[in-house]
């Protein structure tokens, strides 16, 4: 009989939580290695994951916890950041190095730990230390629960698309030049697909492709893991559907052309319904201002079974490189699914209303070949990493790593995009955060500068999802440009690119107790300091409260 009672109450359970009984614990061993690898016709020693690149994928379901051992065998410190999990709780996790971790030595090794709560899609992982993500970098695959569809048709196959760059040279070795003479870095010699360069002048290279079959439709996470590139992403005569973007679905928005950010993820839809043949897929980068950029295309192609060999391929034109109209068009169409089951949960009333200015400066600097370097700057405010992570002196109260009096507001105002040439170019320094209460409600502007020189910032929130209420070019204006907020279906996403020259506006629910990063996913951007923290504190209750550090934490 009590067998019998057990069996019950189990069967009970599980009929009335499922997703107790469907979520497993994920297992990855990341050993990081040095490895070689010849493009461009050149070959050159890499820093991987398990001499993989890009790396290993991982895979689970909506709500399974995930553990990563990452072991470190090359010379270099490391962490890893999941780009785009919310680590609700688990901020020990999130892998910034000096916010929330210390870097993991070479020969040591720390688990990664964390659950994947609400959400499902595409994010990406990679290195979030100097500029080791150039080469550590890998897809983040998270399924829906067992028995729940996708809210759009089901596709026969899908495929990971992972887009890079990729430098002849040592890329640390390119960023270390560059901090000492207070230059901008080199740009990267090519762009990359899966890894791959294709065919460059002057070095032949097959590519990638993409294998298709008539009749079939594919789900295509495609993934950005440039470091400095915005990128159009384009194949020659379909179009093709998005229905995701960073891990979170949208209403079906049919485009011949993708435009993705770094560490932007996109799944769209591509039905082989084109006549039997070779397609050319093109990435060409994105730069409508004076920046100097790598300006290589990546040529992969996509073909169908059944292709005679040597066919020559059906051609393609990208976006102009300054292609301005194309990805406002792109991103001003892109909106929440807002279903009952995936609603779009906007926050109405606003107890933060934060206005950053984003840009360069110049500060002085004695061992540069100027007397000068370039900055990168939030409200005039150029970041100093400290040395100490400040998840552990937040969490353990410990004084002199930061002030928490970062600016709500620009110190100074002025026409943020006007003729600035007369202006003061110094900036301030310092490791300041910005305090939010828990459960607290953010809307935040996000202000381009033409300091310098005026540029697109692809802006990552660490720790949240965020949604886009509104953009547009010059100045925000604070009157009426509110009125005109999407507060019904606003995109959702955890990286946005601000437009050159203009203004984004965001909102959050500060729901998610830590030390999170705010930065410009351009690598040289943040290497500069384009970037602050945020700190939420506790609420009430374990369940609003940071989790306590793991035992293996490292140690700075």
């Amino acid at each position: 009989m009590e067998n019998y009672r057990a069996r019950a109450i189990l069967l009970l359970v599980i009929s009335i939580f499922p997703a107790l009984v469907q979520c497993k614990v994920r297992r990855y061993d990341f050993r990081v290695v040095l490895t070689n690898t010849t493009k461009l016709c050149s070959t050159k020693s890499i820093v991987t994951i398990n001499g993989k690149f890009p790396g290993p994928t991982i895979y689970a379901r909506e709500g399974d916890n995930v553990n990563i051992k990452l072991t470190n065998h090359v010379q270099y410190n490391v962490t890893i950041h999941w780009h785009g999990v919310r680590q609700l709780r688990t901020g020990w996790s999130d892998g910034p190095a000096y916010i929330t971790q210390c870097p993991i030595r070479p020969g040591q090794s720390y688990l990664y730990n964390f659950t994947l709560t609400g959400q499902r899609g595409t994010l990406l992982w990679h290195a979030h230390i100097s500029w080791l993500r150039a080469t550590i970098h890998g897809a983040i695959v998270i399924l829906p629960q067992k028995g729940v569809p996708y809210p759009f048709p089901k596709p026969d196959k899908e495929k990971i698309i992972i887009l890079g760059e990729w430098w002849k040279a040592d890329v640390e070795a390119v960023v270390n030049q560059a901090t000492q003479t207070g230059l901008p870095p080199n740009i990267s010699d090519a762009h990359i697909v899966n890894g791959q360069t294709g065919a460059v002048p002057g070095c032949p290279s097959p590519g990638f492709t993409l294998h298709v079959e008539s009749g079939k439709t594919y789900l295509l996470r495609i993934i950005n893991a440039a470091l400095n590139d915005e990128l159009f992403f384009k194949i020659a005569g379909h179009n093709i559907t998005v229905v995701e973007v960073d891990a979170a679905y949208t209403k079906p928005l049919s485009t011949d052309t993708i435009f993705i950010g770094p560490g932007q993820t996109t799944n769209a839809l591509l039905t082989a319904d084109k006549r039997v043949g070779k397609y050319l897929m093109a990435v060409s980068p994105f730069m409508d201002t004076v920046v100097a950029v790598d300006n290589v295309t990546a040529i992969a192609f996509l073909r169908y079974k059944g292709t005679i060999a040597f066919s020559p391929p059906v051609l393609t034109t990208t976006p102009a490189i300054n292609a301005t109209p194309v990805t406002s068009t792109f991103m001003d169409n892109l909106r929440s699914l807002n279903s009952k089951k995936y609603p779009a949960n906007v926050p109405l009333t606003v107890d933060h209303s934060l206005y950053f200015t984003i840009g360069v400066g110049i500060d002085p600097c004695a061992t540069c070949v100027n007397g000068s370097k370039a900055v990168g700057a939030i409200n005039n405010i150029s970041f100093i990493m400290p040395t100490t992570a400040l998840l552990q002196a937040h969490y353990y109260s410990i004084s002199g790593v930061f002030t928490d009096d970062f600016p709500a507001m620009p110190p100074n105002s002025f026409n943020y995009t006007g003729n600035n040439t007369a202006l003061n170019l110094q900036t301030n320094n310092g490791t300041r955060i910005y305090r939010l209460a828990f459960n607290s409600t953010v809307q935040l502007v996000l202000q381009g500068t033409t300091i310098i020189a005026p540029e697109s910032h692809p802006f990552h929130l660490h720790g949240f999802n965020f949604f886009v209420v509104g953009k547009g070019f010059g100045n925000f204006d604070a009157d009426n440009d509110p009125k005109k907020f999407n507060l019904a279906d606003p995109v959702e996403r955890n990286t946005i690119s601000v437009p050159t020259a203009g203004w984004a506006a965001i909102r959050f629910r500060a729901d998610n107790p830590g030390v999170w990063f705010l930065h410009c996913h351009l690598e040289v951007h943040t290497t500069w300091g384009l970037k602050m923290v945020f700190v939420v504190d506790n609420g009430e209750g374990p369940d609003e409260s940071l989790l306590p550090p793991p035992s293996d934490l490292p140690n700075c």
